[in-house]
């Protein structure tokens, strides 16, 4: 067996480069992964601003303290006052509006007394009060996104003031999905007393879109030869980047995946991985197409997709943080014994407070195919391979779970 670190170093660099980039409408661009870099097209405010609503003028001319002005304009958003502001003058002026040429205060609507002609300023004002200069946000040609990111609200917004109707992503990676098992029914379907229902596959596709990739679904294939092969087939000619099975990856009589797999030219990386839940991991390539073998049982599919098939979507995608460690420090809240040669991920609850660490409660019930345990955690507890005997309050590590992916 390998550990995690090295099966996740050998997926990552199994894959060739990342997908190809398309151009697509920044209104279809949310979820999707630059290609490129974002560099601003335009200087963000392109002019100085006005933060407030209020009047422009001239510093100076308040300095010696109250003091009415004459207004020769108004200036608000999309409707600039063209004009210079000269001694004793001032131009009603709105917030986001443009301050004119001249002036360098606002004085705020608040500290003045308007007639239709004059305003009188009740105090000085400092130069630059109240004003946004241009570039505050950022200039022309600056890099506001870097290639790899993903385009989530924040950033799209950002592309967009930088001027961009336009972006380069990534195309979604093709992943196809297969279940097997002569004992899975898909959801809804009747089943018989030796059966049960097929739910990693659904669990896996949605950790797949969240991932932002397409998820291929190539349904149940029973245990034989041909049903494996003929759906092998269908994700080669589905153009799939990768093919993940579920269940039968390992070498039980029924366990016929790898043979199907091998029948067809596959390249062998690993399959044996020194983890709990998921040992019987496979990983090879099948011509252009990488392969990933998970375990049946659900959880174990469940922990093996977050950790493996997420960072491989996330490598095809361009993200050089593809392999980043997203776990984060906590506490352990009661004790545990010491653990063997693979490495743990153990269902946890926590309890957060705002002046310490999260506090991790794993639960009683640890076994793989326990769905229900899983769908009311919310983590992963990482205990390392021969770790020693634990005690409640000392530190620990886990993955946070995003409960609408389960």
């Amino acid at each position: 067996m390998i550990s995690v670190g090295e099966a996740l170093s050998r997926i990552l660099a199994s894959i060739p480069g990342p997908v190809e980039a398309q151009t697509v409408p920044i209104a279809q661009a949310a979820g999707r992964t630059l290609a490129e870099d974002v560099r601003a097209a335009r200087t963000q405010p392109p002019f100085p601003a006005s933060a407030m609503d209020g009047y422009a003028v001239r510093a100076v001319d308040l300095d010696a303290g109250p003091a009415t002005l004459r207004l020769i304009g108004t200036s608000s958003a999309g409707h600039g006052f063209a004009g210079p502001v000269g001694p004793g003058e001032a131009v009603r002026i709105f917030t986001g509006a443009p301050v004119p040429e001249g002036a360098d205060a606002i004085l705020i609507q608040e500290n003045a007394e308007a007639t239709p002609e004059t305003v009188t300023g009740r105090e000085p004002v400092p130069a630059g009060r109240f004003i946004r200069p241009s570039g505050l946000d950022f200039r022309q040609d600056d890099t506001l996104l870097a290639a790899g990111d993903t385009l989530d609200p924040r950033r799209i917004a950002l592309a967009a003031a930088g001027g961009h109707g336009t972006l380069s992503v990534r195309r979604s990676p093709r992943v196809a999905i297969l279940a097997t098992g002569d004992e899975l029914v898909a959801p809804g379907q009747p089943t018989r007393w030796d059966q049960i229902v097929a739910s990693n596959g659904l669990a896996v596709a949605a950790l797949v879109r969240e991932a932002g990739a397409e998820a291929i679904d190539l349904g149940i294939a029973g245990d034989t030869l041909a049903a494996l092969d003929d759906a092998i087939l269908r994700a080669v000619a589905a153009d799939a980047d990768l093919l993940v099975t579920l269940g039968g990856a390992s070498v039980g009589d029924h366990d016929l995946v790898q043979s199907a797999l091998h029948a067809r030219g596959l390249e062998l990386g690993f399959w044996r991985v020194a983890l709990r839940p998921g040992k019987p991991l496979m990983h090879g390539r099948l011509g252009r197409m990488a392969v990933l073998g998970l375990p049946g049982n659900p959880v174990a599919s469940v922990v093996c997709g977050l950790l493996f098939v997420v960072p491989a979507i996330r490598a095809l995608l361009g993200d050089p943080g593809a392999a980043r460690d997203a776990s984060e420090p906590a506490i352990l809240g009661r004790d545990l014994p010491e653990n063997d040669l693979r490495q743990d991920y153990l269902r946890a609850r926590i309890e957060t407070s705002p002046d310490r660490l999260p506090v991790v409660y794993p639960e009683n019930r640890q076994d793989s195919s326990m769905l229900f345990v899983l769908g009311s955690a919310e983590a992963l507890l990482i205990r390392t391979p021969d770790a020693p005997e634990a005690r409640a309050g000392e530190a620990c590590r886990i993955l946070r779970l995003d409960r609408r992916l389960l």
